[in-house]
């Protein structure tokens, strides 16, 4: 055994004994929330496509016929010859659906998130973040150089200590969150991060991943996203997120002012240095805008399956289709999934490093395919685990 392979089979071991080695699982998704694995058909409770769109069937169409249209993929990066047309629709679409002047669409969310930050802040800035925020908001902090404070998750009081005493020793500053964030399913208070980014000349930036097309009915009842889950609408000049969850695709985007948009066009080195998306996932994006904004109460459903779940459980209502159930424990948490799966539920563990020591859980999300008898049948199967449910996060 080499020096490498050596290095890698210690840290593997490392890992294996603290129930922290991770094995991908072969698994094929279909519609109803279906999955299958080794041969066992499995209802999901564990996927982000919260509306099923990844198997909605005008969608697929519309990926096929983008394949038909402009081939299989995009051939080069977006300022060579790989921005066809329907990326720029997209754009159109997503700064329309966003509220926006401008949006430039990224090859992924995590993409997105590690060229942006980087191009506006840098060495001798600040980025004031959320504790809990997106591993890929912490890389394109890291990447930026500028120096990186954590908030107590949530916490506008702590925040605000922050800043009064350290905003004033940088000339750029940053605030970032998520909008909902994927661990626990809770939204932000982005009316309070907004005012104090006011008050305090920092650049507010959301990651609304987990948001766009499931929270936040505007006055239509279209789901934009968190921002739209309060009134008035806070002002944040920066609004990422991604293509792959809610909207069923894949890549990512920012939604800004045209002025800011021109400059992540120019500058942000995982756009320029990156293949563009394929044209299948920009039409399937494109497609599943659509619905969202014409069938409102079916873009409903994921909030709906949520609620009924926590009602069964006596839990308290979700903010979001994300439910999770803290055990704590990592090995209990992997077993509890175990149990889970033997009676016909595909349901992740979730552990370390993905959320902080001791608070490995059960992370649960619903989708608008779920049938409601299968959610309340996963309630009791929850229930006869004989988890602490007040640990709920």
């Amino acid at each position: 055994m080499d020096s490498l392979d050596k290095f890698a089979a210690e840290k593997l071991k490392k890992l294996e004994a603290r129930g922290l080695r991770r094995r991908l699982k072969t698994t094929h998704r279909s519609s109803r929330g279906l999955a299958q694995r080794n041969g066992r058909e499995l209802i999901s409770f564990c996927c982000n496509d919260y509306l099923n769109f990844t198997q909605h069937p005008a969608i697929r169409q519309a990926a096929k016929d983008a394949i038909d249209g402009y081939g299989a993929g995009s051939g080069a990066s977006r300022l060579i010859t790989g921005n066809h047309p329907l990326i720029e629709e997209l754009e159109t679409c997503l700064a329309r659906f966003k509220g926006t002047e401008a949006a430039c669409v990224f090859s992924s969310g995590y993409m997105a998130n590690i060229g942006i930050i980087p191009c506006l802040v840098g060495e001798g800035d600040v980025i004031f973040a959320d504790a809990l925020i997106h591993n890929s908001l912490l890389a394109g902090s890291r990447l930026s150089r500028a120096e990186l404070i954590l908030f107590r998750h949530n916490d506008l009081d702590h925040l605000e200590e922050l800043l009064h005493s350290l905003r004033g020793a940088y000339p750029r500053a940053m605030i970032l969150t998520d909008g909902v964030f994927s661990m626990d399913g809770d939204l932000a208070p982005l009316p309070g991060l907004a005012a104090l980014a006011r008050d305090h000349d920092c650049w507010l930036m959301t990651d609304d991943a987990h948001g766009i097309g499931v929270v936040g009915p505007d006055e239509d009842g279209i789901r934009r996203g968190s921002a739209t889950c309060f009134s008035p609408r806070p002002h944040i000049p920066l609004q990422m997120g991604t293509l792959s969850k809610a909207i069923g695709s894949f890549g990512g985007y920012l939604c800004a002012s045209r002025t800011v948009i021109d400059f992540i066009k120019t500058r942000a080195r995982s756009l320029i240095y990156t293949t563009a998306s394929p044209p299948a996932s920009i039409a399937a994006a494109l497609k599943a805008l659509e619905i969202i904004e014409t069938d409102p109460d079916y873009c409903a459903r994921p909030m709906q399956k949520a609620r009924l779940f926590t009602a069964a459980l006596g839990l308290p209502a979700p903010q979001s289709p994300i439910v999770p159930l803290i055990v704590g424990d990592t090995e209990k948490t992997m077993n509890y999934a175990a149990r889970l799966e033997d009676q016909g539920f595909l349901v992740t563990g979730i552990r370390p490093p993905t959320v902080p020591d001791g608070t490995a859980r059960l992370r649960l999300t619903f989708s608008a395919a779920h049938r409601d008898e299968d959610v309340l049948r996963l309630a009791e199967a929850i229930r006869g685990l004989g988890l602490d449910l007040e640990t709920r996060a």
